[in-house]
């Protein structure tokens, strides 16, 4: 009998965390493990797990990033009747995993978990739910909860050694194991930069003579994105052949874009949205910027580093 694993995700954006989660789910050795995906809808790499035969899908309508109470109780009860689903009765339940990714799945997954009865609750933290830069209750009700919830968590995985520490520090232990796995790009999709970005440069508008500033992050306070326009206006001033990418999306768009107008940046910075061509972005990049105000272990430094692109970013964390 194959041991059924699910990994848990919030929403399925472009990010590293969603990355790792379908690598792990993709990657299971298929004679001993049946992968099951339970996520929130309406990230960019939907349509990608629906196009992939290798996982069964479950989707939770009620599953948003925002707290929200009536629908994280709600979340809470499809994710249960998911893994109701996927793993047998309780008298007839054999071995069984459910590994967990983000805050609010980190939560919900774990608890839907413990109440379900499953023998082995993973998780991993790709960065915190609490930070210094929320009101001191807010980050010590939602610390509380981290804490609470890694009592019924057997294993737990930090994805970098300031996150493991943090973690310690503020009493986050679980019942038997935790440790740090660093996250991990595939090298053969970067190439170096001695790689012609001709046509690339040229589709982007972007000149033989343009010094590329680019920054690789979904649009959240946490990526502090305003703070890249405010760079970029800095660094515009001073040198005339700096032009400027933003690669990702988010809650913040339409607070970049007007950042961008009142910096009159217009013409040399361009809001791209979120790629799929990350590698060819990086190739035609001269410098990398992120100014994150926390982290967990950003995959675009790894991905810069492989190219061979040197990056400017805020001393915090996995960074």
């Amino acid at each position: 009998m194959k041991i059924p694993v699910s990994q848990i995700i919030t929403k399925l954006e472009l990010g590293g965390a969603q990355q790792l989660a379908l690598h792990l789910a993709g990657a299971l050795d298929k004679d001993r493990f049946e992968a099951h995906l339970i996520c929130g809808k309406g990230g960019l790499l939907d349509q990608d797990v629906l196009e992939d035969e290798r996982l069964r899908l479950h989707w939770i309508p009620h599953m948003v990033r925002e707290i929200r109470p009536h629908w994280d109780a709600m979340a809470l009860w499809e994710i249960r009747r998911a893994i109701r689903r996927i793993v047998p009765a309780q008298e007839n339940r054999g071995p069984a995993i459910v590994h967990t990714h983000s805050s609010k799945a980190g939560i919900l997954g774990r608890w839907a978990a413990k109440l379900e009865g499953i023998p082995v609750i993973l998780h991993t933290y790709h960065g915190f739910g609490f930070n210094d830069w929320q009101p001191g209750i807010v980050k010590l009700f939602f610390e509380t909860v981290e804490r609470f919830t890694s009592r019924i968590t057997h294993g737990l995985v930090m994805v970098s050694k300031a996150n493991f520490d943090k973690a310690r520090s503020c009493g986050i232990r679980p019942k038997h194991l935790s440790r740090v796995i660093y996250g991990g790009i595939e090298l053969g999709e970067f190439p170096s930069r001695g790689q012609k970005a001709s046509e690339k440069r040229k589709e982007l508008g972007l000149g033989k003579e343009d010094k590329v500033v680019s920054m690789i992050s979904c649009l959240k306070p946490q990526k502090a994105p305003l703070d890249f326009v405010s760079v970029a206006h800095k660094v515009a001033d001073e040198i005339p052949k700096a032009k400027f990418l933003l690669v990702g999306d988010g809650e913040l768009r339409s607070q970049v874009a007007k950042a961008v107008a009142q910096s009159g940046l217009q013409g040399r910075f361009q809001h791209l949205g979120w790629r799929r061509d990350v590698a060819s972005i990086l190739v035609l990049t001269d410098v990398l910027v992120l100014t994150s105000l926390w982290e967990g272990f950003p995959l675009t430094l790894p991905q810069a580093m492989a190219v061979g692109v040197p990056a400017v970013v805020t001393r915090v964390d996995g960074s």
